[in-house]
């Protein structure tokens, strides 16, 4: 695919923002922030009686706030004797109506760092909301939670304020008011991340997520990020050998990459794989549609061991209506230029045989293999004695009674499924007037199995019939994105940039934008996957098409008008079964891998 139009600019040339870039720890303002309150909930009606704060940059401090709040409310005994605040303290204190605002302008720009930070950011924002105050967008660091994922037993008993300040040799023992308690709170903050300098953690973003399950062989080796743009694309791993190891995508590839050695990447497939890693390389892509394109042709090209999903996308079964004198349905790997009818893909067997069986219920089709002439005389087959085949075998019908039969069956496939529809309802319904629930659930995972693969197809089809579709929307950052799809493959992505012509660019892109050629198949020139993932950025809002070469239609009776009502009762299902038995009762269709 090409993702560039000769001459054009880069179509990612913005200015980097704080977050891309990683912000130094020694050059964040903090405020570090504590409050005493009446009582544990301030939803359940309890009030702060104490704010004390500390700005603090590079070591060095930049102010304190501290004041006491009235409550308007009796402090209860023993908070009086935990925090030595009484009422007559209290009595001539501004409200919480007039501290909040003076506290959050004293904060304003700063990172919020608390001890148990839910309680004391809590608090704050329950009063914003009541006063009808937008709360700031404050980054938030919670050192207790950070102090979980640093120390040890052997370093203290416990996380709490009081056994960090000692092991930290705070400057300020905390003894529960607010502003000592702040004071005490940054030097433990400045402790942790001494600790967590030695680990190579120097930035926001990182002490933010790190894990102690980030191994420090794991973090000397993000070095190998940093090569990578600031761009979204697709990222590969590859081991000494060169091996691809691992293939994924992000909206900025330096950032993402970085996090699988510096962060919280715990998953312990991963960690393995970060440890055999050797190099990483990056794919710089225009939109975000192209780089999941991209990862998905090059996971079946290289089959990374890492990826779990994605890797063999020719492992997939269509179901087949043959041509011939008397046609048969038939189960196939893939599909042929034979003028052939093709149901699919599934990406497993047994789905399709659930979709073979609900079709074999309604259609009294013949389902032995042998070829037959245009005049077969062979004895029955069991199936013909239960009335289950017409039994071309034998001459029980005619050429023109199957021929009705094989149409209706193709009607089916390709534009109205209402026949099996009917027939399996009918029979689920008698099924469970007998009170044969389970037989009448076998029916139900049939008739799902039939609608998804018929909706996926038709869906799949339409898309694969156009020669060419170009479409384009807007984005976040108010560009223009433009991809190109010929035959349902992805053939070129770019995004116009700014001050150039629409029109211009669009001829651009299509002149230098892949190569389709038409094929046979509901997934004749990419994977289901990909079309898939085209389908749904052309069914997104915003999209406009700019031109089409061919009609890009679905059938208004076909599956998915039924597929609807099917995906309301799984869901229903899912719902009801008990969250600790829930096993999987799911008949979604999976992607194609």
């Amino acid at each position: 695919m090409s993702n560039a139009v000769q001459g054009a600019p880069s179509r990612w040339e913005v200015q980097r923002s704080f977050d891309e870039l990683g912000r130094r720890l020694h050059e964040t303002t903090f405020c570090v922030v504590d409050l005493e309150t009446t009582g544990g909930s301030a939803a359940g009606g309890s009030m702060i009686t104490e704010i004390g704060a500390v700005k603090v940059r590079g070591g060095e401090i930049l102010g304190e706030f501290q004041t006491l709040v009235n409550p308007h409310d009796q402090i209860p005994p023993f908070i009086a004797v935990l925090t030595g605040i009484t009422n007559s303290m209290v009595a001539d204190a501004p409200s919480i109506d007039a501290a909040l605002p003076a506290f959050l302008e004293f904060a304003a720009g700063c990172v919020l760092v608390a001890h148990n930070a839910p309680f004391d950011v809590g608090f704050l924002k329950h009063f914003a909301e009541q006063q009808g105050r937008p709360w700031p967008k404050f980054e938030v660091l919670d050192t207790a939670k950070l102090a979980r994922r640093v120390i040890t037993r052997d370093d203290a008993p416990n996380c709490k304020l009081s056994s960090l300040a000692v092991l930290f040799n705070a400057q300020t023992t905390p003894n529960h008011r607010a502003l000592s308690d702040a004071r005490a709170t940054v030097d433990v903050l400045h402790g942790l991340m001494e600790r967590l300098g030695n680990h190579g953690v120097h930035t926001l973003e990182e002490l933010q997520t790190f894990s102690s399950r980030v191994t420090a062989a794991q973090r000397k080796k993000r070095h190998l990020a940093e090569r990578l743009p600031h761009a979204p694309g697709v990222y590969l791993f590859r081991d000494d050998s060169e091996r691809v190891l691992y293939i994924g995508t992000s909206r900025d590839l330096r950032v993402r990459v970085r996090n699988y050695f510096t962060a919280s990447e715990t998953r312990s497939r991963m960690g393995e794989m970060v440890r055999l890693a050797a190099e990483v390389t990056g794919i710089e892509c225009a939109t975000t549609l192209e780089a999941q394109v991209r990862e998905l042709r090059l996971i079946a090209e290289h089959k990374p061991p890492y990826n779990r999903r994605s890797r063999f996308p020719e492992k997939v079964h269509f179901i087949k209506l043959t041509r011939e004198p008397w046609p048969r349905l038939s189960l196939v790997r893939r599909v042929m230029d034979d003028d052939a009818d093709y149901l699919g893909p599934f990406s497993s067997r047994p789905a399709a045989e659930r979709c073979l069986a609900a079709l074999h219920e309604t259609f009294p089709i013949r389902q032995c293999t042998d070829r037959f002439g245009a005049k077969p005389t062979r004895s029955p087959c069991v199936l013909a004695e239960m009335e289950r085949c017409l039994a071309p075998c034998d001459g029980s019908t005619d050429e023109a009674t199957y021929a009705a039969l094989v149409r209706q069956l193709r009607d089916s496939l390709v534009s109205r499924p209402d026949e099996v529809v009917d027939t399996i309802n009918r029979r689920m319904d008698s099924l469970a007037a007998d009170e044969r629930f389970e037989e009448a659930g076998v029916h139900r995972d049939r008739l799902a199995a039939f609608l998804r693969a018929a909706a996926r197809t038709q869906r799949l089809s339409a898309l694969a019939r156009c020669p060419e579709v170009v479409a384009a929307r807007r984005e976040d950052d108010g560009r223009w994105s433009v991809h190109v799809v010929r035959h349902g493959r992805l053939a070129a992505a770019g995004v116009i940039p700014s001050g150039m012509d629409a029109h211009q660019f669009v001829r651009s892109l299509k002149a230098s934008a892949e190569a389709v050629a038409a094929a046979p198949g509901p997934i004749p020139s990419a994977s289901a996957e990909e079309m898939e993932k085209v389908l749904n950025w052309l069914e997104s809002d915003g999209i406009r098409l700019v031109d089409i070469d061919g009609e890009w239609t679905c059938p208004i009776g076909g599956a998915r008008r039924h597929l609807t009502l099917h995906d309301a009762v799984n869901e229903s299902r899912q719902s009801l079964v008990p969250f600790d038995d829930r096993r999987d009762t799911s008949t979604v269709h999976q992607p194609a891998r």
